[in-house]
């Protein structure tokens, strides 16, 4: 999909969902690393990450086109247009569109939990923690006994 292509579907989309023109320019950005795309409030220009394309398809962009477009609509009508706003909130039901868009494949192996297990050689506490404890520094907080790894 090129960019006038991009520019075409958003002001279609705004006509049939919105019932405005969109009068600016819609843009791929493929600096975007953790978002669909952004409104900028300045220029009133809508930036797409082309990524979201590649990865879901047409169905996918054309979520993160209606959730921008509720941005645009309602920054120019002088609503409420960020994400906390009651306004914001309301429209995004009218048109069916996401709050947040899915996370990107390779996003998703980052969010896998891994937790670091240790448990106290005195009271037998269990402690779980994400980050590395230095063992040699750190010792359990209920008995002050001597903390094991257990990985």
């Amino acid at each position: 999909m090129e960019q006038n292509d991009l520019q075409q579907l958003v002001e279609k989309i705004s006509l049939q969902f919105f019932g405005k023109p969109f009068q600016h320019q819609a843009l791929f950005n493929s600096r975007l690393r953790t978002t669909g795309g952004r409104y900028l409030l300045r220029s009133h220009n809508i930036e797409i990450n082309p990524k979201y394309y590649e990865a879901f398809g047409e169905e996918e962009l054309v979520s993160i086109i209606k959730h921008e477009l509720c941005h645009y609509h309602l920054h120019l009508e002088g609503k409420g247009y960020r994400h906390r706003d009651q306004d914001f909130r309301i429209l995004l039901q009218q048109v069916q569109a996401p709050r947040y868009c899915r996370p990107l494949p390779h996003q998703m192996k980052k969010t896998a939990n891994k937790f670091y297990v240790y448990i106290c050689s005195n009271c037998g506490l269990e402690y779980r923690r994400k980050r590395r404890v230095n063992t040699s520094k750190y010792v359990c907080g209920k008995c002050t006994g001597r903390l094991e790894a257990l990985f």
